[in-house]
């Protein structure tokens, strides 16, 4: 009877969990670059002495859909957008650097370059501080030129260079601040070959559809396994019943 229970009572747990990240990721349907999280299920068996005759099912995320969302046309020339494979580098609230793809950028009241966020834009040197200026561009290499405030519009300068890298997709995580990071700490180099489009944002990757289709199969997988805690309770009373009548 126990074997039920447990049974039950551990797959409604990791049906609960497993819909925990499809809601999540329902949720940043709309949020730019967002990747959406992978969660399966797997059979753990239960050692011990005697029989293996009792498994348990167990729910994770396995990592992160890691193909490309739409590009959005902005016409702002502070959105930009990865073209492919890779990450531009952010500072975190610790300090450390960090990775996104989430392009919306602009200049807060201090010069600083930041995402949506709030987390300034960083080059090779550190965050990227903007100057006043009648314009700002970033080039696809990464390069963000200012027009300075009262020169012509071909006083073209260069006031940085973001920081574009491409780990292998194995050595990085995402935190639970959206930011991914190396998995081992360490720093990657910018890499050239690394591309961007201005004027464009990259949206969420999240199947809106199918995390609806999910979310009321998993809905249904809970429901099942309430049943089979309501069906093992009855039986433990029908048992008892049994062994007072003897």
């Amino acid at each position: 009877m126990d074997k039920l229970l447990y049974v039950a009572m551990s797959g409604a747990k990791e049906t609960l969990a497993s819909q925990a990240v499809n809601n999540d990721n329902l949720a940043n349907a709309s949020t730019t670059g967002f990747k959406a999280s992978l969660a399966a299920f797997q059979t753990r068996s239960v050692s011990g002495a005697g029989f293996p005759s009792r498994a348990y099912a167990t729910a994770g995320t396995v990592g992160w859909n890691h193909t490309d969302g739409e590009q959005q046309t902005t016409g702002n020339a502070l959105d930009i957008a990865v073209q492919g494979a890779g990450f531009f580098a952010v500072q975190d609230l610790s300090g450390a650097e960090a990775y996104t793809r989430a392009g919306g950028l602009h200049v807060d009241p201090t010069g600083q370059l930041m995402t949506s966020g709030g987390r300034p834009v960083l080059s090779d040197s550190g965050p990227i501080s903007i100057p006043p200026a009648t314009s700002v561009s970033i080039a696809a290499d990464g390069t963000v030129s200012v027009v300075p405030l009262g020169q012509s519009p071909n006083s073209v300068a260069a006031v940085g260079r973001i920081k574009l890298v491409n780990p292998p997709v194995d050595a990085i995580a995402r935190g639970a601040d959206g930011l991914y990071r190396t998995v081992d700490g360490s720093t990657p180099d910018a890499d050239a070959s690394v591309q961007l489009a201005s004027g464009v944002l990259e949206s969420s990757n999240v199947n809106i559809t199918g995390c609806l289709v999910n979310m009321i199969e998993l809905a249904r997988r809970f429901d099942v396994q309430i049943k089979a805690l309501h069906t093992a309770d009855e039986d433990a009373q029908a048992s008892a019943k049994l062994l007072q009548a003897s």
